[in-house]
Formats: structure tokens, C-alpha cells, sequence
């Protein structure tokens, strides 16, 4: 990630790996608010979890289910979704798909 003061510009070479067919890359953050963008392959799978950080997430691109405390929905490019802290979610592609999530406070997991 290349930084200058309060403007980021993500550098292709910030992907890592996820989940299988996932990957991901910080674009923006400070201790407070992280902004996550994920990759998805077609039938890739965010695997359930959870975490104490509220999240946030837009879907950028593609389809996906997604489930967030026991509900299921299909969401389409566009869509948002909130999920509450501690709350099991997880997603899968239904195609090819990028995901936009914010996290506060900040993911240190993911630096």
C-alpha cells in the first residue's frame, strides 16, 4: 500500500490469501476504521466466522449469498450489508465477485 498523508493508493502486489479463491487487500486504514477489499473466484466461500469488530460491506461486483446471525439472502452488485459484532456471517460467490468491507475498530489481523 502506498500512503502520502491521507490519500492511499492500494498497489496490486498488497493481495493476499483468504479462504480458497478469496483474496484480499487492506486499502485504507487508521486504528479506528479499516477499509478491506476481497476477490472472489466463482463458488468461493467466505467461511463462516466471527469477529468483535462491526463490519460493514458493499457489494463492488458479482452476486453473492450471504448469511449474517442465521439469515440468508442473495445480494447483487451494489447491495450492502451490515454485520453486528460477535455475529456469525459468511458469504459465497454465486460468480465472480469483489466485496468492499469496513471494520471499526481496525482488524490488526489483517496487518
Amino acid at each position: 500500500m502506498n500512503k502520502s498523508s491521507n490519500f492511499v493508493r492500494p498497489s496490486e502486489d498488497g493481495w493476499l490469501p483468504a479462504d480458497p479463491g478469496v483474496r484480499r487487500r487492506v486499502l485504507a486504514h487508521d486504528e479506528q476504521l479499516m477499509i478491506v477489499e476481497f476477490a472472489f473466484e466463482k463458488d468461493a466461500v467466505g467461511k463462516p466466522h466471527s469477529h468483535p469488530h462491526v463490519q460493514a460491506s458493499y457489494v463492488a461486483q458479482g452476486r453473492f449469498e450471504v448469511t449474517v446471525d442465521g439469515e440468508t439472502e442473495v445480494l447483487s452488485e451494489g447491495a450492502s450489508f451490515v454485520v453486528p459484532s460477535n455475529a456469525v456471517h459468511g458469504v459465497r460467490a454465486l460468480e465472480p465477485g469483489r466485496l468492499i468491507d469496513s471494520f471499526t475498530p481496525a482488524r490488526g489481523d489483517f496487518l
